[in-house]
């Protein structure tokens, strides 16, 4: 009887490790499959965010190409129409001195003088807008050209400082960043209210460290609209994978800070 038993046991014990290595197998199939199925996911999403921001990337740098290309229409006109519009007012000045009374000529002398002021400032503006006068000219020769800008126009005392030993940047990516600082002291022009503005540029050893600061009534950041100056600095600062913020509050003035690896 118990040599009949054996067998039976013997049946039962295979069927039950048959049983087991079925219910292991099947566990081990679908944990495979789950991992394969969610790294294939994570891929494609990976994939998806890449091109999401390379379709970013480039819809950014077209406009930025616009821009730049209106800034150098602007720029030609600025210096090729209106500048001459203003010589040739100065030459009907100069005709106009010789056939009036002298009691006039301190008056059409001071008409003339304001008038050369602003030849000299389109020229000045046409020079920062158009993108190759500022690949000629370097990111911090284009800074300085600005700063004595802002400083002739007298809206406010403006200085920048330079330390750290100077590295060269790729032509195209000073270009990005002299706009990012060219938008930011064009807001405080129109917004800031501000009487002085310092511009810091440090060249450390793995980066160049900007900021920008003024003394003005500042903004709330919360209320920015995406359409916003703000927002184009990102984005082009996005371009560079450089480190960007704007901090301002409402009477506490506003500051830009600018990081750009060298590397990029």
């Amino acid at each position: 009887m118990f040599a009949q038993a054996e067998p039976l046991l013997r049946q039962e014990k295979l069927l039950i490790i048959y049983f087991v290595a079925i219910l292991l197998f099947i566990t081990v199939f679908s944990v495979v499959f789950v991992i394969a199925f969610q790294r294939r996911k994570n891929k494609f999403l990976i994939e998806r965010l890449e091109n999401q921001q390379k379709f970013e990337n480039e819809l950014a740098k077209s406009q930025i190409e616009i821009q730049e290309q209106i800034f150098k229409n602007i720029a030609w006109e600025l210096h090729d129409n209106i500048g001459q519009l203003l010589s040739v007012v100065n030459i009907q000045l100069n005709m106009l001195l010789d056939k009036t009374p002298e009691e006039h000529h301190e008056q059409i002398k001071e008409t003339k003088n304001l008038v050369s002021e602003t030849v000299q400032e389109v020229r000045n503006l046409s020079k920062v807008l158009n993108n190759d006068v500022v690949l000629k000219n370097g990111l911090l020769n284009s800074l300085h050209l600005e700063i004595v800008r802002f400083n002739k126009l007298n809206f406010l005392e403006a200085q920048c400082q330079v330390t750290g030993d100077i590295v060269p940047i790729k032509s195209s990516n000073e270009i990005i960043i002299f706009r990012i600082v060219q938008e930011f002291l064009s807001n405080i022009i129109k917004h800031a209210k501000a009487k002085k503005l310092i511009v810091l540029l440090n060249y450390k050893d793995n980066s160049l460290e900007i900021t920008a600061k003024d003394d003005g009534v500042g903004f709330d950041i919360s209320k920015i609209t995406q359409n916003s100056g703000m927002e184009t600095m990102k984005s082009r600062a996005g371009l560079l994978k450089a480190d960007f913020s704007i901090i301002s509050k409402p009477g506490k003035g506003t500051s830009l800070y600018l990081n750009y690896p060298y590397g990029n």
